[in-house]
């Protein structure tokens, strides 16, 4: 793509008011974006109506155009990716209204990769971050890419996964490519531009609008083969994932929780409403009928580290929530001893404690 052809796919993706599935439209009308700005208003106007043509007649935003071209001249990692290219992703072409432009930053053929989306909370528990960890880095073993979103909780987990690993994982953003959203997750973001892809359909500068996310979310489905849900409350923006997912003909899979957390309960909802309950890698790649990468999955998922702790106590405890008088009820321990032997446990990473003074097993013993 040369500078006015690259320049033309930026001002088209600057056009105030103008969504994808009027760019494509318009795209494929006309044919390429030179060829759209090159049209009469009243052509434009009986595709995209009277407002966006306007609008498209307007002298191009330089300053943004520049911007962008220094931006990508300024690392060899970063580059546009536009409907007319050959590899944009197939996947994505089966959206009703596909970027026309996306921003990427990163390993650019792994658009091409078999993917998996694994989302969830972002007031995640301990033990939802651990599983999501755990189950993109066996996936990733496997040679799934992991897809997820960035965010707080499960989705920055997954991508922890993946990387630690050493193999493949992708960031679909809700800003715009050179904005790291939250900020907490710069360093993750670095890592995956080094070693990943971070895509982003936003302009750059674009902050964290909440309404830039549930349209995110659309690419998180798309891109992937099958999306698998952590932890998710029941008006979690992982449900809309999921849905989107099912829309498009994608596996939706989900991992259940104790029925005490809220965290929980959009898992549960899923599974009532068809999703596969997964409790092992190997559940994953069956759902996804990648039969071959089976064995390696079993070779992939080691088994969980034994604890030195106290059988018995943990037993008492069990995977759901528990208060401390009940604990006493079960263990017949006096208040002072039962707290230091919990206190124990918790710096062993045995079990969390939560709100409201209870506890939860994270792990088996």
């Amino acid at each position: 793509m040369d500078e006015a052809e690259r320049r033309a796919w930026l001002r088209l993706s600057l056009t105030q008011g103008l969504g994808p599935r009027t760019a494509r439209n318009l795209l494929s009308a006309f044919g390429l974006p030179g060829a759209i700005f090159d049209a009469g208003h009243a052509a434009l106007t009986g595709v995209a109506g009277e407002k966006v043509a306007s609008a498209l007649r307007a002298p191009e935003e330089a300053a943004a155009i520049d911007g962008a071209l220094t931006w990508l001249a300024a690392d060899a990692s970063r580059s546009l990716i536009t409907l007319a290219d050959a590899d944009y992703p197939a996947l994505l072409l089966q959206l009703s209204d596909p970027p026309p432009l996306l921003y990427l930053h990163g390993r650019r053929e792994l658009l091409g990769q078999p993917a998996l989306a694994i989302v969830g909370s972002r007031s995640a528990s301990r033990q939802g971050e651990a599983n999501a960890e755990a189950f993109a880095a066996h996936l990733a073993r496997c040679g799934l890419t992991i897809v997820s979103g960035l965010a707080r909780g499960i989705d920055a987990a997954a991508h922890r996964g993946a990387l630690g690993a050493e193999a493949a994982t992708i960031a679909l953003l809700g800003t715009g490519a050179d904005v790291v959203y939250p900020a907490s997750n710069r360093t993750l973001s670095d890592r995956i531009a080094q070693h990943g892809l971070l895509i982003s359909e936003y302009p750059l500068g674009t902050p964290a609008v909440p309404h830039n996310f549930p349209r995110r979310n659309r690419l998180i489905a798309a891109l992937a083969r099958g999306v698998l849900v952590v932890e998710a409350a029941l008006h979690s923006g992982s449900l809309i994932t999921a849905r989107l997912a099912a829309e498009l003909g994608r596996e939706v899979m989900a991992i259940p929780g104790s029925i005490h957390s809220p965290v929980a309960r959009g898992c549960h909802r899923l599974i009532r409403d068809g999703a596969r309950l997964v409790e092992s890698a190997q559940d994953v790649l069956e759902e996804l009928r990648l039969g071959g990468a089976q064995q390696a999955a079993r070779v992939a998922s080691p088994p969980e580290p034994a604890s030195d702790a106290d059988p018995t106590l943990l037993e008492a405890i069990g995977y759901d929530p528990v208060d401390l008088d009940t604990l006493a009820r079960r263990t017949g321990l006096a208040p002072g001893l039962l707290s230091a032997r919990l206190l124990e446990l918790e710096l062993t990473q045995d079990i969390e404690r939560l709100a409201g003074n209870c506890y939860q097993r994270l792990r088996r013993g």
